[in-house]
């Protein structure tokens, strides 16, 4: 059962927490993701990712998700400097970061015991911390998670105090799977959102049981949840929306959850009707994951303060009806499945 607490804020309001699995952390249940301030969505401003920052602080947000690939290590780097300047954040903030898809020295050397070194007081050195919250293993290959040498690596760094929790970024049920059987994971990051449900009846009975703290990326599906895309919308030249759409870049997968771009607008028009009158699509989308109890935080990602004010105000709405969730589960199963491209 996720422990649901209320968590006092600055301004007198307040977001539900969880605790983080085995960790026993209580974080904000809406957290931050920050791979847009990095890049692959476009040019953002340091004083824009800066200020994004501090938004979510300021609205409760308590779990910050990076990785040392995002924008080559930049995301890292303003997270580091938000932190050093914002006097009592770093007691307040659960940094998650990744790796084992960085370029230095690449694949198949990421996955060395001194490559997983490297990479961890890289990122302890560009987030200006001693210890990092949460490392989690960045979707690498499922013939490494197999091996679980990976994780010994990463025991070994908790054992010093540079890790105080590891985990595993996934994109498949198996993979998932394969990190609860072997036991030594805190963590693992899914893709799961209204368009990627498989992980309801494949995964969240086992991670409860194992008390493993599940982390939700892609919650809007890379903005289509939102409901303000359509054909006429145009994505920067560097935004992986435009440069991944068929996979050419990495996993076809993360990007608008494996969906055509024009079958998920199609989809969306379906659900748009379903939308509760007095809250957007983007929110129920959120309330939506926040309905699973298995679920420990979302992580939608946000460009300026004004997104992470509509992401964080899924915490304050109440469930949706069992009804709502019956029909965006037939929509689902009917129209979405047969669709998904990539590792599921």
């Amino acid at each position: 059962m996720v422990e649901l607490k209320e968590y006092l804020l600055y301004d007198g309001r307040s977001m539900n927490t969880r605790t983080f699995g085995r960790t026993g952390r209580s974080v904000g249940e809406v957290g931050l993701g920050t791979w847009q301030i990095g890049g692959n969505w476009g040019d953002v401003a340091e004083a824009d990712a800066i200020a994004t920052l501090q938004a979510a602080y300021d609205g409760g947000v308590t779990f910050y998700d990076t990785a040392d690939v995002y924008g080559a290590g930049l995301s890292e780097e303003r997270i580091g400097r938000f932190l050093r300047e914002t006097p009592g954040a770093r007691e307040s903030v659960f940094v998650a970061t990744k790796l084992g898809r960085g370029g230095d020295p690449g694949w198949p050397e990421n996955f060395t015991r001194a490559a997983v070194r490297q990479h961890t007081e890289a990122s302890l050195k560009r987030l200006q911390l001693d210890s990092v919250d949460l490392t989690q293993l960045h979707c690498v290959p499922p013939e490494e998670l197999r091996k679980g040498d990976l994780f010994g690596c990463l025991d070994e760094l908790v054992d010093e105090g540079k890790l105080k929790a590891y985990g595993a970024s996934v994109e498949s049920m198996e993979e998932a799977l394969t990190c609860i059987e072997d036991g030594r994971c805190a963590s693992l990051q899914i893709i799961f959102n209204v368009l990627r449900q498989k992980s309801i009846g494949m995964l969240f009975d086992q991670a409860k049981a194992a008390n493993v703290a599940l982390i939700v990326r892609l919650p809007l599906a890379s903005g289509l949840l939102g409901g303000k895309m359509s054909a006429a919308s145009v994505f920067a030249e560097d935004d992986h929306r435009n440069f991944n759409r068929d996979g050419a870049a990495f996993n076809v997968g993360e990007t608008f959850s494996g969906l055509p771009f024009s079958k998920g607008l199609e989809i969306i028009e379906a659900i748009r009707p379903l939308v509760p009158e007095g809250i957007s699509m983007a929110e129920m989308a959120l309330r939506w994951c926040l309905d699973h109890e298995a679920v420990s935080v979302l992580i939608p990602g946000a460009r300026n303060p004004a997104q992470v004010s509509t992401n964080i105000k899924a915490s304050d709405l109440p469930a949706l009806s069992p009804e709502l969730h019956e029909q965006l589960r037939a929509i689902y199963r009917d129209q979405v499945v047969a669709h998904i491209r990539g590792p599921y």
